[in-house]
């Protein structure tokens, strides 16, 4: 009978499914999934697992190597706060180019596995800023992350201003309109993501990308997301709802407009003081 693999070649061949499913061309993402202990920003087993279809089930036992597959695990489950899809983070963290020595700001790092990820990725003459609004969390990141001293978690109420200019900007919880202080962090040629979710946590991922010519936007695929504390509004909501209506014109996004302007047949979600517009950066 074959022996069972270690924990290490547990993580390897986690990482490596996610190269095939992903389809990852940065190896320095597969070598960060490889790498990082994911049950060590968990709790201790067993596990509580969602399935999109059947809900949440428990882990037979308390076997670290059940939590290198593709799954969400739960952090508290009665809130339904998860931590995130490994294929979906992987996915936009290859695109994203995150490079050695990047300042990247993670808004909602929950227990802090992904900001490890991000933490190997830019290395230590990089540094990552994990934002977070719930408190125990907070402190759980804070400890689980004392391997990685380039990687720091702030608690925070809501949306607040950040200091500096960041390489990439990166939301873990959805919000109903593109805050300002994530876009006002950005530097010139820095990235970022942010769901873009409405009342029912389903929505789109927004990726921004800051030029001297603007900032240009564009749709990179359907996601669910926990909703951002600080981040949601109504009628951003019900805007956002219209818009995702249209989804031949969401594929057509080229820019974030911040410009004060009359809607026209050129916006695809209008709203007081930004607009998602189908206007190509000059």
């Amino acid at each position: 009978m074959p022996h069972p693999p270690s924990l290490a070649e547990a993580r390897r061949w986690f990482a490596e499914e996610l190269r095939a499913i992903c389809h990852l061309v940065d190896e320095r993402v597969v070598e960060a999934f490889a790498t990082v202990p994911r049950e060590r920003f968990v709790g201790p087993g067993p596990w509580r697992i969602l399935h999109l279809t059947d809900g949440y089930w428990t882990t037979p036992d308390a076997d670290p190597r059940r939590l290198y597959h593709n799954v969400l695990v739960a952090l508290d489950e009665s809130s339904g706060l998860n931590t995130g899809e490994p294929s979906l983070w992987a996915y936009h963290f290859d695109h994203l180019g995150i490079k050695s020595g990047d300042r990247v700001l993670q808004v909602g790092t929950g227990s802090g596995y992904f900001t490890a990820i991000l933490a190997e990725l830019v290395g230590s003459s990089g540094r990552v800023l994990g934002l977070e609004v719930d408190a125990r969390l907070a402190i759980a990141a804070e400890r689980n992350l004392a391997g990685w001293p380039h990687a720091s978690v702030r608690l925070v109420e809501g949306v607040v201003p950040v200091e500096g200019q960041w390489n990439a900007v990166i939301a873990f919880a959805g919000a109903t309109a593109p805050p300002a202080a994530w876009i006002d962090a950005l530097d010139e040629g820095g990235r970022a993501l942010i769901p873009l979710t409405g009342s029912e946590r389903w929505g789109f991922m927004l990726r921004l990308d800051r030029s001297a010519a603007g900032i240009g936007a564009r749709s990179a695929g359907r996601v669910g997301f926990f909703p951002c504390a600080g981040a949601r509004d109504d009628g951003e909501a019900a805007a956002l709802a219209n818009a995702l209506a249209d989804p031949v014109g969401q594929r057509t996004l080229n820019s974030l407009r911040r410009d004060r302007h009359d809607k026209d047949e050129s916006c695809w979600l209008h709203h007081e003081g930004w607009c998602l517009s189908k206007c190509e950066l000059h």
